[in-house]
């Protein structure tokens, strides 16, 4: 297989493997708690009512940040499992230095998105500044436009309960 092929077949592998991660990542390794408080803030707290003990607990700041961060981990964690075991069925050697910069650059940028403080996150203010503010808002009839947005950066969805 000539080199351009086979690197091309190596990157849609990897692109499929990874892709894959962040869905599972998202959707099935997320947690509830992290899902929801993820986007907390002191000037927005939110109220989490746990699904077993229907206890209340209300979070800001610090709370949403470590929400955020144990997502990002698992998410992060996640894909570089799928993708490690893949290229490994696959036969696709993985140079170790740039695939730790690559999930480097997927928890980064997956953390920027997740961490949806009202007015103050960097997804709702590039939908603003790419004119995509009404669809950043859309919840309505199971849609949740910031999630769609977010899945154009980093593949993943936020706190509000309607995607959730």
């Amino acid at each position: 297989m000539p080199h351009a092929y086979r690197n091309a077949a190596v990157f849609a592998a990897l692109l499929g493997l990874t892709r894959t991660a962040s869905k599972i990542g998202d959707f099935w390794v997320q947690d509830d708690f992290s899902a929801r408080i993820k986007g907390a803030s002191d000037d927005y707290p939110v109220t989490y009512v746990d699904p077993h003990t229907r206890e209340k607990t209300v979070h800001g700041t610090a709370d949403g940040r470590k929400a955020c961060l144990h997502h990002c981990l698992t998410y992060t964690a996640t894909q570089a499992i799928l993708a490690g075991l893949g290229a490994r069925a696959l036969g696709i050697r993985l140079h170790p230095g740039a695939a730790a910069a690559a999930l480097a650059v997927s928890f980064s940028t997956h953390y920027l998105a997740d961490r949806r403080v009202p007015g103050k996150g960097v997804l709702e203010k590039l939908a603003a500044k790419t004119g995509n503010t009404m669809l950043y808002e859309l919840a309505d009839a199971g849609m949740n436009g910031a999630f769609h947005l977010d899945i154009l950066c980093t593949n993943r969805g936020g706190r509000t309960v309607s995607f959730v």
